[in-house]
């Protein structure tokens, strides 16, 4: 698959075209953000372990019936992906609260849902990605009430063989952004990343940040957390 010109560049990833129109090539950066941008730095190997811990974790819910954009790791950096248009919706599965949730609502971080919540951000780095419900999003034109019922399908279901998963690893899942994306047919597909980038990781026994959080909040040992989620997958697949 010959790699051809660069399409885009975002806080984590490039993407390029392929010789494939319906093909993309997707480039893991080792630079970090936060805050919208305001705070950036950068994780030494965190592309490797996003793009690895992303291609595997996406296998694993595609054998369970949610279809994803992945299609073949190339090498530790770079991976071939489905062509998707991008529903510009963050959309955010909380099981504990944690991060704005605590912040916004006055909730105590730690303090465990009796049912999981679901929140969707307008991807919009110039509004500060506001949030939104699915009203708002069908009647700005983000997506259909039909492809909104679809995706909070799939996030839910996805939570749920996440949960499982990293539990066997040890891990709590707190909480976990994913993005979906069309295919030239309409079909809704996962696409982005899952990585401690984009979830919430926290030791079952001790409760230590496993996740980009150490990198938000000045922790420390940010690498350190990184290989160790990585570590524990790795244990487990």
């Amino acid at each position: 698959m010959e790699k051809r010109n660069q399409l885009y560049e975002g806080k984590a990833k490039k993407v390029f075209e392929t010789d494939n129109p319906e093909i993309l090539m997707v480039s893991y950066k080792d630079d970090a953000t936060a805050f919208n941008g305001l705070k950036k730095g950068t994780i030494a190997g965190k592309g490797v372990i996003n793009n690895k811990m992303s291609n595997i974790l996406m296998q694993k819910l595609e054998s369970q019936g949610i279809p994803t954009h992945f299609i073949e790791e190339l090498n530790d950096r770079e991976t071939l992906v489905k062509k998707v248009t991008i529903l510009p919706l963050e959309v955010i599965i909380r099981n504990i609260a944690a991060g704005s949730f605590s912040k916004n609502y006055g909730v105590p971080e730690g303090k465990v849902f009796n049912s999981p919540t679901i929140e969707f951000s307008y991807k919009n780095d110039e509004l500060g990605d506001p949030l939104c419900n699915s009203y708002h999003a069908v009647a700005l034109g983000l997506c259909s009430k039909e492809e909104i019922e679809t995706v909070k399908t799939y996030a839910f279901k996805i939570n749920e063989l996440l949960k499982d998963f990293w539990s066997k690893c040890g891990v709590t899942l707190v909480d976990f952004k994913i993005e979906f994306g069309r295919l030239s047919d309409g079909t809704i597909i996962l696409a982005d990343e899952i990585s401690p980038d984009t979830c919430r990781l926290w030791d079952s026994k001790t409760g230590e940040k496993l996740d980009k959080d150490r990198f938000r909040r000045d922790l420390g040992g940010v690498e350190d957390a990184y290989n160790e989620v990585m570590k524990r997958l790795n244990e487990n697949i």
